[in-house]
């Protein structure tokens, strides 16, 4: 009789878990499916995917196609590309899939903190809506490795039951498998680090409370911080035995490269924390109500020593871009479930938010998808097979035209714009002349610039236009307009 009802008792926890993840992924794709087929979401996704694309064809990033962002990331994008269709849809579905996985653990999280079976729903609705207001509505990298982090999250949060019970090889277990998700989360961006550090700490600290020896507790230390970094040092293993020049780009690209991007203006900083910090008040408001309200457990002391370490992550590039506050969502949110279920006040005030912010980006997110379309359409038809060059605009372009890449440097920011100057580790306008010395069939441009231009690498730019180029369509993105210039003595094609 026990058994059975033990039985029974396993499958109702199953089917309540398998119907909050139907209710998350439902709200998930309900929400995002307004950006279903949209090629340009955000500069950054629209770029790892090209990567993906071009590394199934024999491309090597850091080599063959540059970016700063770890290997992991474009693996992810290059399985995605294996999917039916153009890769575009498919990684906008994964990423779904991602969030809303991301978004139930959130819910499982919050219950382990207290929260009550609707506040962990609600905490769980919360993640998957702000990601959309942090620019993470379709494939950002924290959208999918955030899913490694909760994971390693939820784990690290299993340790005072665990400790209590004694169990050492349990708490031994349990941190390999967090410090592995956490170095397959570096892999996607190395920002991680920090969260993985501070759960590699914690479960040091449980496992000396459970008397553990010294030697005992090195060992196991070892072990997590080996699971840590096996991931990248996997990947530099292999540029390693590629030869010392691929590992310097891959070294240069991935630790050196970041260091050199020049600083923005005190201004821009501002503004950019202060819309994050609005964007992110109702959860700050939660934390302090959960902070002074909620007893003071061994699991809310972790959550928000994590919390802690994700700040820190987040202040360490200092851009302070507001998808770079993605990571922070997933402790903020675990902590407000225990406070969403339990405050009428707290509750309505959020939902007040998350519908206004909601209203707000709806109204100002430009669709643009048609002009991107309309511009690769015309790259199509009159690159005459040879590489059309995009030196500012969406490097998506590249794939929706399917055409060649005339540069390695193909994100178009990296040559164009001034904050990127010195910091590719070549002489970016000596690699734009070389562009447009090849004479390049078309060339796409913007007419206002999305950052201040990099006046050595604009300047041919503008003498090769008016010299050999003639405009052949202008289409309306961002407030502005994508340029795209046919070499004169060609023949357009419609």
């Amino acid at each position: 009789m026990t058994g059975a009802f033990l039985d029974r008792s396993g499958r109702v926890r199953q089917w309540r878990r398998a119907t909050l993840f139907a209710l998350l992924l439902g709200f998930a794709v309900a929400l995002r499916a307004r950006d279903f087929g949209n090629p340009i979401i955000h500069v950054d996704e629209q770029y790892y995917l090209l990567v993906g694309d071009h590394m199934l064809h024999g491309a090597l990033p850091y080599i063959d196609i540059w970016d700063r962002k770890p290997v992991g990331l474009f693996l992810i994008f290059a399985a995605i590309r294996l999917l039916p269709g153009d890769g575009i849809l498919a990684y906008q579905l994964t990423a779904t899939l991602f969030a809303a996985a991301t978004a139930w653990l959130v819910a499982s999280g919050g219950r382990r903190l207290g929260a009550t079976p609707f506040g962990a729903l609600m905490a769980g609705l919360a993640y998957i809506l702000w990601l959309s207001f942090l620019s993470g509505r379709g494939g950002q990298s924290p959208v999918f490795y955030n899913l490694f982090i909760a994971g390693a999250g939820a784990l690290t949060l299993r340790l005072p039951a665990l400790a209590k019970a004694g169990r050492r090889r349990a708490i031994v277990t349990n941190g390999a498998v967090a410090c592995l998700l956490a170095g397959l989360a570096i892999q996607t961006k190395y920002t991680p680090a920090v969260e993985g550090a501070f759960f590699g700490l914690a479960h040091l600290w449980y496992l000396r409370r459970t008397g553990e020896t010294w030697v005992a507790t090195a060992g196991a230390a070892l072990i997590w911080a080996a699971l840590g970094i096996a991931p990248t040092a996997l990947v530099a293993a292999y540029y390693r035995s590629l030869g010392p020049a691929a590992f310097q780009s891959f070294w240069f690209a991935n630790f050196a490269s970041v260091s050199l991007r020049q600083g923005y203006p005190a201004a821009k900083i501002a503004a950019r924390l202060a819309g994050t910090t609005t964007q992110l008040s109702p959860f700050i408001v939660c934390m302090i109500v959960a902070w002074r309200t909620r007893p003071r457990s061994a699991e809310a002391a972790l959550t928000f020593g994590w919390l802690a370490a994700a700040l820190v992550a987040f202040a360490m590039i200092g851009a302070f871009f507001d998808h770079y506050a993605l990571p922070l969502m997933v402790p903020l949110t675990m902590i407000a479930a225990t406070v969403l279920g339990r405050s009428c006040v707290v509750l309505i005030c959020t939902v007040a938010a998350g519908a206004a912010l909601l209203v707000f980006h709806l109204a100002t997110e430009r669709d643009d998808r048609a002009s991107a379309f309309a511009v690769a359409r015309a790259m199509a038809a009159n690159d005459g097979s040879q590489c059309p060059y995009v030196f500012a605009g969406d490097a998506i372009l590249y794939h929706l035209a399917h055409s060649c890449l005339p540069t390695a440097y193909a994100f178009p920011s990296t040559l164009a714009y001034e904050p990127e100057r010195g910091a590719t580790g070549i002489d970016e306008a000596a690699e734009v002349r070389r562009i447009l010395a090849g004479h390049p069939p078309v060339v796409v441009t913007l007419d206002h610039p999305l950052a201040p231009w990099n006046q050595d690498s604009e300047e041919p730019v503008s003498r090769a236009l008016s010299r050999d180029y003639r405009l052949i369509l202008s289409a309306p993105q961002e407030g502005g307009h994508l340029l795209v210039y046919l070499r004169r003595g060609r023949t357009m094609r419609p």
